[in-house]
């Protein structure tokens, strides 16, 4: 007897959820900015450690929550199979752990300093804040790849 298994994948979709626009920009205001500025000075402070290096980085791949309440993005499978439609969510998936070792290593530690420092000069501003933020959330890729 042989089972006839008919799966489609109907679509993938991502979503990232949190609060609101208007307490995202509250928060920013009164205390991301600041706390934002320590957690990323104090990222890069445990990362020169290299024994807190695994800190260190957790610090900086939550920038987009510290500095805006921005939530990690949530990738949902939606599937059809035998007349019946399914539902599950993972994280965004990750590229391989040795290429992201190999990529922080050799351009991530520095060049996502370089991407903070001029995120955070944006963010200084009025008119640039939206691009900032922007630049934040995409913080965890420029340093080690990570999708946020």
């Amino acid at each position: 007897m042989s089972t006839n298994i008919d799966a489609e994948k109907i679509a993938t979709i991502q979503t990232a959820s949190g609060p609101g626009g208007l307490v995202q920009v509250l928060w920013f205001f009164f205390i991301g900015w600041w706390l934002g500025a320590l957690t990323i000075v104090t990222g890069w402070i445990l990362n020169i450690t290299i024994i807190d290096l695994p800190l260190g980085m957790t610090k900086l791949n939550n920038i987009p929550r510290i500095l805006s309440l921005q939530s990690p993005k949530k990738e949902y499978e939606i599937i059809r199979s035998n007349g019946k439609i399914f539902i599950s969510s993972t994280n965004l998936p990750q590229r391989n752990f040795l290429l992201r070792t190999f990529f922080f290593l050799l351009i991530g530690w520095w060049w996502s300093a370089i991407w903070l420092f001029i995120a955070y000069l944006f963010c200084l501003t009025v008119i640039l804040i939206p691009v900032s933020l922007e630049m934040f959330r995409t913080t965890p890729f420029m340093t080690t790849l990570k999708r946020y």
